[in-house]
């Protein structure tokens, strides 16, 4: 009786009805993708209604496409590939303006018999080196963004001071602004590149590729250390970058076409920005 058990247990293995451990018992591994091997735990005619009674694979491909027997991984040896941790960054690749610098990580185990490819080994990252550059160089300057709110604002400081948004700023000069007051100057840019968020908030619809906008630099956002300017004010000539300080997803690009035009002009009068 012991005998007819165990033979009738080794038919229903060889059906594909083994219980948990399909590819073991049915003994399949295959490389790449192979429908052909597939353990079938109900006739290929059957009308499936319990779930558990679907084939399941025992190739490769059945981890991407999540068909595997339960016991694939172990039976057959996966095994996904293993990476250290990241190393540190290394020094800017520049000692004057924009550069990049880079980490690396090691494989610890690699991938066999299907497992999961080990990622990038290799990341990179921007940085701004200064300390290589002349006294005189510009270089600076260009890699500095500019952070803007609306013009408005500017009137709305001094009519009540209590929505000044950057009263409370890291930025703002601790001098008295008054007496600072003839160090105020506007300039002008030439907006070449800008995302598309500017064009849905109607306080930064003059920000259009081609469009010439007039941005003022007022005593509160004057810099001690920027020897009393605005920081990001741009070179001439060059393209750098701006952001809208209350709609982060607002920036773009612009170059500077012209600085310290006359106080009285339209331009400083009803600037279209204020620097921060």
């Amino acid at each position: 009786m012991l005998r007819y058990w165990l033979c009738f247990a080794s038919a229903v293995c060889l059906a594909g009805h083994c219980g948990a451990n399909y590819c073991r018992d049915a003994n399949l591994c295959c490389p790449g993708r192979d429908s052909s091997c597939v353990v079938q735990k109900a006739h290929q005619n059957a009308i499936i209604e319990d779930l558990t009674d679907k084939p399941c694979y025992c190739d490769h491909a059945c981890l991407k496409l999540g068909d595997c027997c339960p016991d694939f991984r172990e039976t057959c040896g996966v095994i996904d590939c293993v990476v250290s941790g990241w190393g540190p960054w290394s020094d800017c690749d520049t000692n004057c303006g924009s550069g990049s610098m880079v980490r690396s990580r090691r494989v610890v185990q690699a991938p066999a018999h299907g497992g999961r490819h080990c990622p990038s080994l290799v990341q990179r990252r921007a940085c701004q080196e200064h300390t290589g550059c002349a006294e005189d160089s510009d270089v600076p300057l260009r890699d500095e963004t500019a952070m803007i709110l609306p013009g408005v604002l500017s009137v709305s400081r001094h009519s009540n001071e209590t929505v000044d948004i950057r009263k409370n700023l890291r930025l703002r000069n601790p001098d008295d602004p008054e007496s600072n007051s003839h160090r105020e100057y506007c300039a002008q840019f030439e907006v070449t590149k800008v995302s598309k968020f500017c064009h849905s908030d109607s306080d930064y619809k003059s920000l259009r590729e081609g469009n010439t906008v007039c941005v003022l630099c007022e005593t509160a956002a004057l810099r001690r250390d920027l020897k009393w300017r605005c920081s990001g004010h741009g070179v001439a000539g060059h393209a750098t970058r701006f952001y809208a300080l209350v709609a982060p997803h607002c920036h773009g690009k612009w170059v500077k076409a012209a600085q310290n035009p006359d106080k009285h002009s339209d331009c400083c009068a009803n600037p279209n920005f204020i620097f921060v």
